[in-house]
């Protein structure tokens, strides 16, 4: 992905073209090889690192003047800090192998226009004091850097990550392979959700076809082409998010004791079914092998000429289960307070932030003081209640 980057960017191909040792790793643009002057008047090599902005596959104008550094703190030839550009001195750690110690500011009056002209006025400052100690010192060495394979799961470069420096937080997903059981509307949400981080695999599971009332309560917009298909939920939805995450995997079919063992495997599973009697073997199955989940449950009924419900995310884990039985239905009861089927596009979406972000406090991506497992939001009262601590 690095070297296709380049070779359609124009400024990021001029600097590689220049000489310049440049990479794209992780929605950064690094540059290596800048020569410096330490403290101690030597020269030494560091390496600029700036954000990368981009539309689609396309590199556009920098978003702003700062860049940052690896490396000690660049001084004039006198071993005298630079401070004409100093902006902030402290270890920042933007991914595995990308931590920089410093940033620098210089802002030019109308901005940069493009990345050559950003990364050659900081090498040009930064080395000019270098090169009056040795001229053989230059940034543009001709070296190229090895294109290392791509193991992104994203179709392309996640620079929302890399312009709040939250690599390192994200990172916590990869590896995790995350089950999603029924797409017909929460689900759907959840997978647009969980679609946008960098988890190994997402598998979904759901026997449906995806129908015209599916379409009203699930993300994006579908065609009129789109619906005439017939195309089974889990094939359509790979097919759309396919276009973003690259292990994103279809089981058109439902999941029963027959197949239960499939999903042995899964790092988190996401149960958005309506059928409550099926999920007592998802259920059981998920305790026995440790497998944290999170079941969703709408109940909205008319009242009064108005919609009145309560939204529900019951999470279990090796920690914690003893609240289920409390929690979540096994029969098909008809007056189940969840088991109703009006569905509403917003309600579905909120469901599936409640149980994403409850997923994401479990992987530690967000801080979690309370610990709760089960989480209910009542729509007429606007009340958000937490249950089921895990002491």
């Amino acid at each position: 992905m690095s070297h296709q980057l380049i070779v359609h960017s124009p400024d990021l191909k001029q600097l590689r073209d220049e000489g310049f040792e440049i990479e794209v790793k992780g929605g950064y643009l690094l540059i290596h090889h800048i020569p410096y002057v330490n403290p101690s008047k030597e020269v030494k090599f560091g390496t600029l690192v700036s954000t990368l902005n981009m539309s689609g596959s396309q590199v556009v104008a920098p978003e702003n003047h700062v860049i940052y550094f690896i490396g000690d703190h660049p001084c004039e030839n006198t071993g005298l800090k630079m401070t004409g550009i100093q902006h902030e001195s402290r270890a920042q750690t933007f991914a595995n192998d990308i931590v920089i110690q410093h940033s620098f500011s210089n802002k030019p009056p109308v901005g940069y226009a493009n990345y050559y002209l950003k990364v050659t006025r900081y090498v040009e400052m930064i080395s000019a004091p270098a090169i009056s100690l040795d001229k053989s010192a230059s940034a543009r060495t001709f070296q190229p850097i090895i294109d290392k394979e791509d193991i992104s799961v994203f179709q392309y470069v996640d620079t929302n990550s890399s312009r709040a420096n939250i690599n390192m937080i994200s990172a916590k997903f990869e590896g995790q392979k995350i089950v999603i059981i029924g797409l017909g509307g929460t689900g759907a949400y959840i997978l647009d959700l969980v679609a946008k981080t960098p988890v190994a695999e997402i598998h979904l599971y759901d026997g449906d076809s995806f129908l015209v009332h599916n379409a009203f309560r699930s993300p994006g917009a579908a065609s009129v082409e789109d619906l005439e298909k017939g195309m089974a939920k889990t094939d359509y939805y790979k097919t759309i998010y396919s276009n973003m995450h690259k292990h994103i995997y279809s089981h058109p079919y439902y999941i029963d004791e027959a197949n239960i063992s499939e999903i042995a495997q899964a790092s988190y599973v996401f149960l958005a079914i309506d059928k409550e009697a099926v999920k007592k073997t998802i259920i059981n199955f998920s305790l026995l092998h440790e497998i944290p989940f999170f079941d969703v449950g709408l109940g909205v009924n008319i009242a009064d000429d108005c919609l009145v419900g309560t939204l529900r995310v019951t999470t279990g884990t090796s920690s914690k289960d003893d609240h289920l039985g409390n929690r979540i239905s096994y029969g098909d009861d008809v007056n189940n307070e969840y088991a109703t089927n009006i569905q509403i596009a917003d309600l579905n979406s909120l469901n599936a932030v409640l149980a994403v972000i409850k997923w994401k406090k479990l992987s530690d991506f967000y801080q979690d003081l309370k610990k709760e497992h089960n989480t209910t939001y009542s729509i007429n009262v606007s009340q958000l209640t937490n249950d089921d601590i895990d002491s």
